[in-house]
């Protein structure tokens, strides 16, 4: 293949096209019609035989209609190209993998013509960014991929300053529809001296192995390819695999935590929590798994799996006699975007034979404030319609605003753990928590707050006029078979707890 490659561009340079006709007739003059005929058809089976038609075919390659820019196919000839030009020299060159952040989330908002205007103008910042010679190509709706012409020098650190120099172009605002757009992008490459095995295929793959690296470590992120991230790479997938068996396999259950009433001191419900009870490696965390998982584009199988498991649990409470008013379910992002989601939720209520105010629809605060009039709105304000208890999931956290709570009609906000932590000890957490609680009154929602851990805040919270608690001082996420004991255990502490008066201003 390389000796190919070396000999194509000889047979197809100016030299040999220009000596070609005199070939021709001193073949004639000292063979005669034979030699000729013999030249004539062998030239052709020699120039195949070499792969010169083949390699002719790059100038016909198709582009990208967007941009402009080389597709897969291009950069794959011309990585060959520069794989062969540094092999066993003394030039240096890199392939960078780059690929611009929540694009799309761009789409959704701003429609496909915004996302492929800023595109186009991302791809021409990546050109005005590199040299003439280095070539770069469009191998994804947002992702680039370049390959730096081969030079003398270039060393780890200039890479960096380069992939740097990239991010700043793209990070500058895009004008759109009189607007700016504000955009990020996360960039991974491989040097051609560390690239792993000896082919322009392995080269390729590390750059891409190192973008997904920095993509996993957030937004804006540049790494370079090592052995490390092999490893860290290979981890992820078998952990991709593992957790997607784990959920076709019923290992990933909900476990539930108890939420109590801060005036009667009874359980006003359960939180259904994911949890992967592996058989070999134990209880694996939801922050390992859960990120697996959306990865695998399994978070909506978990949603259902989750909501399907919490009603079991209901009716087991109910036929136990033992009074459990909701559980709550955390519905993933996909699962929100499903067009039919109310309904399914509406045909697991009625086949449970369940009232859906008994569950609790769990949602973070960043999709209420992040969400444009669109499927997810419409489902939400569906799910509140239909009667389920709407949960404001880690409020303070986000930027919903008051008219976002009223427009998807909420029924109770959840107080995030980091205003209650050391709250009884702590006056600013106090009045923030009380600010928080003023203004639910004045809304009239009820109000949980997570992450109780101590006696104190217990107190505090019921003496500040907070609904309910959760947390690790009120019960830790257990499975259903022991949440019957749990139950008949705290109803027995009920006999003897004190009364704790609210504050009411």
């Amino acid at each position: 293949m390389r000796i190919r490659r070396k000999i194509t561009p000889i047979l197809l340079g100016p030299p040999m096209l220009a000596f070609l006709p005199a070939v021709t007739l001193a073949t004639f003059w000292l063979g005669g019609e034979v030699a000729l005929l013999t030249v004539a058809l062998g030239m052709p089976v020699l120039f195949a035989a070499l792969g010169v038609f083949g390699g002719a075919k790059i100038s016909y390659v198709p582009r990208d209609s967007v941009t402009g820019m080389l597709l897969r196919e291009g950069f794959e000839f011309v990585l060959e190209q520069v794989h062969i030009e540094t092999d066993d020299t003394n030039l240096r060159s890199a392939v960078m993998v780059l690929e611009i952040d929540d694009y799309k989330d761009l789409v959704s908002r701003h429609g496909q013509a915004a996302g492929d205007s800023v595109v186009q103008r991302c791809g021409e910042r990546i050109i005005e960014t590199l040299r003439d010679k280095d070539t770069v190509a469009r191998i994804g709706d947002s992702k680039f991929a370049i390959c730096l012409t081969p030079v003398q020098q270039l060393d780890l650190e200039l890479t960096v300053q380069l992939a740097g120099r990239l991010q700043a172009a793209l990070e500058h605002p895009i004008p759109l529809d009189g607007a700016s757009i504000y955009l990020s992008c996360s960039i991974g490459f491989c040097m051609r001296s560390r690239a792993p095995g000896r082919s322009p295929a392995e080269w390729f793959t590390a750059a891409t192995a190192a973008l997904g690296e920095a993509q996993h470590n957030g937004p804006s992120g540049i790494r370079a390819y090592s052995a490390d991230i092999h490893r860290r790479t290979k981890a992820r997938s078998d952990l991709r695999e593992d957790a997607a068996a784990a959920l076709e396999g019923g290992q990933i259950q909900p476990w539930f935590q108890p939420q109590i009433s801060t005036d009667t001191g009874k359980v006003s419900g359960f939180e259904a929590l994911a949890r992967w009870s592996h058989p070999v490696h134990g209880m694996i965390p939801p922050a390992t798994f859960l990120p697996a998982l959306e990865e695998a584009g399994l978070m909506e199988q978990l949603s259902q799996v989750m909501l399907y498991h919490a009603l079991t649990a209901l009716k087991a409470w109910d036929a136990a006699g033992i009074e459990v008013p909701t559980v709550g379910v955390n519905f993933a992002m996909d699962e929100l975007k499903n067009p039919g989601l109310v309904d399914r939720v509406k045909w697991e209520m009625e086949r449970f034979e369940l009232a859906p105010a008994r569950l609790a629809v769990e949602i973070l605060e960043t999709v209420v404030s992040d969400s444009p009039d669109d499927i997810i709105t419409r489902n939400i304000i569906g799910l509140g319609a239909l009667g389920c208890q709407i949960d404001l999931d880690d409020f303070g956290t986000g930027h919903a605003s008051i008219a976002s709570v009223r427009r998807f009609n909420i029924s109770r906000i959840k107080i995030d753990r980091s205003f209650v932590m050391k709250a009884d000890r702590d006056p600013e957490q106090q009045k923030l928590i009380g600010a928080i609680l003023t203004m639910a009154e004045r809304l009239e929602l009820e109000t949980l707050a997570e992450g109780v851990e101590t006696v104190g805040e217990h107190a505090l919270l019921a003496q500040l006029g907070c609904d309910h608690v959760q947390g690790f001082g009120i019960g830790r996420p257990m499975p259903f078979d022991q949440t019957l004991d749990w139950i008949t255990a705290h109803q027995a502490k009920l006999q003897d707890a004190p009364v704790i008066g609210k504050l009411r201003s």
